[in-house]
């Protein structure tokens, strides 16, 4: 083949790569997405204890007659829930699993809350489980139970809160 072919095969070739692949239509397709951001909340209602005044060493529970108040936790979010509880120490008193000097008990129960202390947990500083797979809108209810120390430094109102905490499912 002489080189003059070459060069007009070349050359045609090229001009069809330049000129000649032309696209005539389009089209385009949409992938529909959405995203929640899970959203972890919980509330308590009543979410107020007063044991009242209470000599030392001395038990008190929210099923008393003269408190009747039951803790209701509430899943306030978007998504399935466990709920954990904890304790606290107060500025005086030290929470613990037995009444001492300056240390108090507090315990609570979420089923068949009859005569304390029975099928009540004592609570401790560290998180324990409260509830489990609580729905979106779901509720647990518990009652608590209080135990004075033997002894007290302090006769000050003392703030003995309890924390209910929300984690995902």
């Amino acid at each position: 083949m002489g080189i003059g072919k070459v060069l007009t095969i070349v050359g045609v070739t090229s001009f069809g790569f330049l000129f000649g692949f032309k696209v005539l239509a389009a089209d385009t397709a949409t992938v529909a997405a959405t995203v929640t951001v899970q959203n972890i909340s919980v509330t308590v209602s009543d979410g107020t204890v007063a044991y009242g005044t209470l000599a030392v060493n001395t038990t008190k529970s929210t099923i008393a007659a003269d408190l009747n108040d039951l803790q209701t936790a509430t899943n306030n979010g978007n998504i399935t829930e466990d709920f954990n509880i904890r304790g606290q120490n107060s500025t005086a008193w030290t929470l613990g699993a037995t009444a001492a000097a300056d240390q108090y008990i507090h315990r609570f129960c979420t089923a068949t809350c009859g005569t304390p202390p029975t099928n009540y947990t004592a609570l401790t500083t560290s998180y324990q489980t409260l509830g489990t797979a609580v729905a979106t809108s779901g509720t647990k209810t518990f009652d608590l139970q209080i135990n004075t120390p033997t002894s007290s430094s302090s006769f000050a109102s003392q703030a003995v809160d309890v924390i209910v905490q929300a984690v995902a499912n």
